[in-house]
C-alpha cells in the first residue's frame, strides 16, 4: 500500500464488506455521447478489472445512479456487477442504499461509496469509507474521507478497490497468480 495512506484510512478500508459508486463521473469521464438509436459511455478497463477483483476477492459490489442508462445496464452485466440501481427521481441515493443494506444485512460503516457531485452527497456523509474522485466537486471532496489521485473515468475506481485489497491483506495474491 502507497506510504501516503494513513493508518485512519487503512482501518476504514479494512471494514469494507459493499463497494458502492455513482456510475457517470466515477466509473466514466461524465461525457454521454447520444446520436442515432443508442447511447454511448467510455468505461475504463482498468476500473472494470478492479470491481472484478473485488468481487472476487469477496467484496459485494454496486453502482447507484440517478441517471438510467442502457449503457451502464450492458456493463454491469459484462462485470457481474452485483447490485445496479438506477432509480431516476423516483428515490434518493441515500435511501436506495439503505434498502440495499437492509436487503443485505450490512450498515453504513462497512459500505465503501464513491461520488463525484453534489448528488452523492447523502451517501458520502454515511459511508464508513466515502471517496471523491480526484476531479470531482470541493463539496464532495470535503465530505471525503479519501480522494483519488485519478479522475473520474481515468482510474479511480481501480485506485479505490486496491486500496481496500490492499488493507485487507486480498491485493497480493491475485498479484501472485497473475504472475505465474
Amino acid at each position: 500500500m502507497p506510504a501516503k495512506i494513513s493508518a485512519a484510512i487503512r482501518q476504514r478500508a479494512t471494514r469494507i464488506k459493499l463497494f458502492l459508486c455513482d456510475v457517470d463521473g466515477v466509473l466514466t469521464d461524465g461525457s454521454i455521447f447520444i446520436g442515432g438509436a443508442r447511447e454511448f459511455k467510455q468505461f475504463n478497463i482498468r476500473d472494470g478489472l478492479g470491481l472484478v477483483l473485488a468481487r472476487r476477492a469477496g467484496l459485494k459490489v454496486g453502482w447507484v445512479s440517478a441517471r438510467p442508462s442502457l449503457a451502464t445496464k450492458m456493463r454491469a452485466a459484462e462485470l457481474k456487477i452485483d447490485f445496479l440501481v438506477q432509480q431516476g427521481d423516483a428515490t434518493s441515493k441515500t435511501a436506495a442504499i439503505e434498502n440495499l443494506l437492509v436487503q443485505e444485512k450490512l450498515t453504513w460503516a462497512e459500505t465503501c461509496f464513491v461520488g463525484d457531485d453534489i448528488i452523492d452527497l447523502g451517501p458520502l456523509q454515511r459511508a464508513g469509507f466515502a471517496v471523491a474522485v480526484g476531479d470531482g466537486v470541493a463539496e464532495v471532496k470535503a465530505a471525503a474521507h479519501f480522494v483519488t489521485s485519478a479522475a473520474g473515468g481515468r482510474g479511480a475506481v481501480r485506485e479505490v478497490a486496491e486500496l481496500i485489497l490492499r488493507a485487507q491483506g486480498k491485493w497480493e495474491p491475485f498479484v501472485k497468480n497473475y504472475s505465474e
